[in-house]
């Protein structure tokens, strides 16, 4: 039978028991459709009350972690808690009036212009977008998508060829399809100590196996990275370095320089998300790995989630192999979007949509700076981003609970983590809330809520 080993850091039991069940999963301790033990029996083996088994049960079942039927059983499901975060939260009026703010689900700010959406899809129709929308898209269409692509980075300070890259439905299919074609189940991947749960979701998918290394404000760790490679033996290095998610941090030209020897040194591959890197101003850390880089770009965290354009780009070495499996790439685009897409970035309105996001980031940025800053839980010498990682006083899991019993959902560090351990950071999302006026009200009940720390804890 399995038996959980509790934190004891994390006081409140039942909870304790969630997150057990949690770490197990991620492990590989528990695996999909394997039964938990019976409220009765996991209590007598963890000396609790039956209650507080069931209370825990049923905190894991609304969590997505595990179900279960009457006279059936209990049953890990084929679920995650990173997956949770794909899933948008109700933040509309009947939420707000409620007093619950969502500050968990990281996307982009609300655009004025999405107001009127159906204006917006009838001028792109008056302009020749939808003419394959109800078809296969065509080879023409491709190589059109391969230029607006190519533009878009020019724009980010990356040339390439329309050649070298490689249209997907969106930054997470294009993060699989680059991992699908350059490794093999069980594979060793290097990743930031906290990386982004779509990151985490692959490589349960792909059977991958993740090494985090340290990070500081300025990036990875060179010392880490070095030391990772040597005793890992792994080959593929997937980074984050602008506006990482979730940490925030902006890896400086120094640290960069110091990553660019140490990849080349090695002969290793690297996949670079830069979905936050069109809001950083700064251009990509491929830019100078044009023989051992892999791009992920997209328009989602930048323009709008709506819009599932996303692409990789490289040297054909690496992406000759994504480019030739098309069911895991461009097979799944939608031509209209597709269409719209380009028309967006051809036109100018993609580039102008980003920096007004990139403007907004920056005034929520320095309103929570207004509000937090006495706080001393947010290092706010770096660059604006979309999201904060604050430093708590306990565990982030108590802050989490504490806080969504407040009406406030926010993301544990825990979910992050590259193995189980007890963090002690949170992530909020500053562009979650519709308005400025809400983000304002929802800082508020996070600073009543008492859980961040009064100083700085290192990432």
């Amino acid at each position: 039978m399995w038996k959980p080993e509790l934190n004891p850091e994390t006081k409140t039991k039942y909870l304790a028991i969630v997150d057990a069940i949690s770490k197990a999963i991620q492990k590989g301790d528990l695996l999909a459709g394997e039964r938990l033990p019976t409220h009765r029996d996991l209590a007598w083996e963890l000396k609790l009350n039956v209650s507080t088994v069931s209370q825990a049960y049923k905190e894991a079942t609304k969590r997505h972690l595990i179900g279960g039927e009457v006279g059936r059983g209990t049953y890990v499901l084929a679920t995650s808690r990173e997956a949770e975060l794909f899933a948008l939260k109700d933040s509309g009026k009947d939420s707000v009036a409620n007093g619950s703010f969502d500050l968990s689900t990281n996307i982009p700010a609300v655009h004025p212009d999405d107001r009127n959406a159906q204006n917006l899809l009838f001028e792109a129709l008056e302009r020749g977008a939808g003419t394959q929308a109800f078809s296969y898209h065509s080879s023409d269409l491709l190589m059109r998508t391969r230029f607006a692509a190519s533009q878009w980075l020019s724009w980010r300070g990356y040339e390439v060829k329309p050649s070298d890259i490689v249209p997907c439905a969106g930054g997470q299919q294009a993060l699989l399809a680059s991992l699908l074609a350059l490794c093999e189940p069980g594979d060793k991947v290097l990743v930031e100590k906290f990386t982004f749960p779509g990151m985490k979701a692959v490589a349960r998918q792909l059977r991958l196996k993740l090494v985090g290394i340290e990070c500081d404000e300025d990036g990875i760790n060179p010392e880490g990275l070095e030391k990772a490679l040597i005793t890992s033996g792994a080959k593929i290095l997937v980074l984050n370095p602008n506006l990482n998610n979730p940490t925030g941090f902006t890896t400086s030209e120094q640290r960069c320089s110091d990553i660019v020897k140490i990849i080349k040194r090695h002969d290793i591959v690297v996949i670079e998300d830069d979905v936050y890197g069109p809001l950083s101003g700064n251009r990509p850390l491929s830019v100078h790995l044009p023989d051992h880089a892999v791009l992920i770009s997209s328009l989602s965290k930048s323009v709008a989630p709506g819009l599932r354009y996303g692409f990789v780009s490289g040297c054909q070495r690496l992406i000759g192999p994504i480019d030739a499996e098309v069911h895991a790439t461009n097979w799944a685009m939608s031509p209209f979007i597709v269409e719209l897409a380009n028309l967006w970035i051809l036109e100018g309105r993609a580039f102008a949509r980003a920096d007004w996001q990139r403007h907004e980031v920056e005034a929520r940025w320095s309103l929570a700076k207004s509000r937090f800053k006495k706080m001393g839980a947010v290092n706010w010498e770096k660059t604006p981003c979309p999201h904060l990682w604050l430093a708590v006083s306990g565990t982030a899991n108590d802050a989490a609970n504490k806080l969504h019993d407040a009406g406030i959902d926010v993301v544990s560090g825990e979910l992050f983590a590259t193995t189980p351990q007890p963090t002690h950071h949170i992530r909020i999302c500053l562009t979650a809330p519709e308005s400025r006026s809400l983000l304002s009200q929802a800082i508020d009940k996070v600073i009543e809520c008492n859980v961040l720390s009064s100083s700085l804890r290192s990432i």
